[in-house]
This record gives C-alpha cells, structure tokens and sequence, in this order.
C-alpha cells in the first residue's frame, strides 16, 4: 500500500562549501548558498551542485530532509521568535510530513508542474545536528533539534525537485500533525 501526503517543499538548498565543518574557532565560513526554485538531484549523487554531490562518504546520505514544523516548534519551545530554516543547512526543507517513520523506506516526492517530476530516495538515517544550531540559530536549537534534526537520504533516481505544492508518496503511514515533534529515530537492521 502507499500513503499519498500534500506537502510544500518551501526552500531547496545548495551550497557547493562547508559552512560550519572543520570550523570551530574560525566560525562560519561565508560560502555560496542559492535557496533554489529547482534543484536537479542524480540517482546516488544527490543535488548537483551541493558540497555532498557525489563524495562517496555521503552516498547514503546525499540529500537532507527537514520539517519546516520542528523548526517552528523548536522557536516556540525556546522563546526564540521566526528562525531561519536555511541555516540548517539541510537540502529539502519541506511542510506537511512526519519524518522520522520513514527511514528504511523508499519514498516518492511529486513536485513541478502537474506534479510530474519524481525523486525517489531512501532515508537512511537521522540528519543529527550539530553544536552550530545553538551559534548560528540560538542557545539551545542543539539540544532541541534531537530526533527532529531531519533525514540523511539517497537519491535512488534522477529528476528534478521544485519548490512550491507536493506530494509525498510513502510505504509508510504519517501522522503530519507530529511532523514538530522530537521522535527518537530507529536503526536499521
């Protein structure tokens, strides 16, 4: 069976640099970073472009996925007003999907005009933050974005992704209103 959810992927990020890896004492690198209309993504690459494209220590783990919503909730939790997905630094920020129940899954993202370009990809893993979120959001958005850090994924086929309207297809069923939620991720076996 598949489960079909209306979604909004709202920002596509791509950066060809590291922005907060390998920088401790410098701080964060002034890199390049285009929040995209369209991104192609190539089947076990990820987005061409990205600093991730094709380094084989990132295959599984090409492109990130994160819930507009645990940001949101995060900012709430933390009394810290409207923060800026984009310092995420995650790919594919998107509206409207619980995350964490996918990985192990295979799963479809319709998007483009008359939602005819598909990505198909296999979360794998949680996308864990790192102690940046509390330098570059706020004090604490480390802590807080455990288990709603996002989705490290592989591309499994090529296309391309727009932002605007989407549909999620998944093996798996969602409950959208815990897309904010903390939820502990699960291993593969």
């Amino acid at each position: 069976m598949t489960y079909s959810y209306p979604i909004e992927v709202l920002h596509l990020l791509v950066s060809p640099e590291h922005a907060y890896f390998g920088r401790p004492k410098e701080g964060a690198a002034d890199v390049p970073t285009t929040d995209a209309d369209r991104v192609e993504v190539v089947a076990h690459k990820g987005v061409v472009g990205d600093r991730f494209f094709g380094r084989a220590a990132h295959m599984d783990a090409a492109v990130t996925l994160f819930a507009a919503e645990s940001l949101e909730s995060i900012a709430d939790e933390l009394g810290l007003g409207t923060l800026d997905p984009l310092l995420t630094r995650r790919n594919v920020i998107l509206r409207g999907a619980e995350l964490m129940p996918l990985i192990g899954s295979e799963i479809t993202i319709r998007s483009g005009p008359d939602l005819a370009d598909a990505i198909t990809l296999r979360p794998g893993r949680h996308a864990a933050p790192c102690a940046w979120m509390d330098r570059m959001l706020g004090p604490g958005v480390h802590h807080a974005m455990r288990g709603r850090g996002g989705l490290r994924c592989m591309p499994l086929t090529s296309g391309f992704l727009h932002r605007g309207p989407a549909v999620l297809e998944s093996p798996v069923e969602l409950d959208p209103a815990r897309a904010g939620l903390p939820n502990l991720p699960k291993r593969l076996p």
